[in-house]
Parts: C-alpha cells; sequence; structure tokens
C-alpha cells in the first residue's frame, strides 16, 4: 500500500526515486529497497506520508 502511494507520487509529482528517498528519509535507496520487498516501520511510513502531503501542499499554494 504505502508503495503504491509512493509510486503514484512519483508518476504525479515526476520525480526520481532517488531524489525521493534523499528528501524524505535521507536514504536514495528507500525506494528501491521497498521495490524489493523492505518493510518500513511505522516512523519510516509517518515521514514518508508526512512528506508526500507537506510537499503537495507546498506546490499547491
Amino acid at each position: 500500500m504505502l508503495l503504491q502511494m509512493i509510486e503514484r507520487f512519483l508518476r504525479d509529482e515526476d520525480m526520481t526515486p532517488t531524489r525521493f528517498g534523499r528528501d524524505c528519509a535521507r536514504d536514495p535507496r528507500l525506494v528501491f529497497d521497498l521495490r524489493l520487498g523492505r518493510e518500513p516501520g511505522d516512523r519510516v511510513r509517518r515521514r514518508v506520508e508526512h512528506f508526500m502531503n507537506t510537499y503537495r501542499r507546498s506546490i499547491s499554494r
């Protein structure tokens, strides 16, 4: 579910997976690892969701 949300965000915002991981979690491999089956903890999940919500709000202004 989280990975699907991230993939949609990447498509909608035309952002690379590396930039996304670096900007939201200081982990440029985050998306690639999730694609390979990594299960994020609650802390990472909250950080990712917060980043996507904040990014969208800042762009729409």
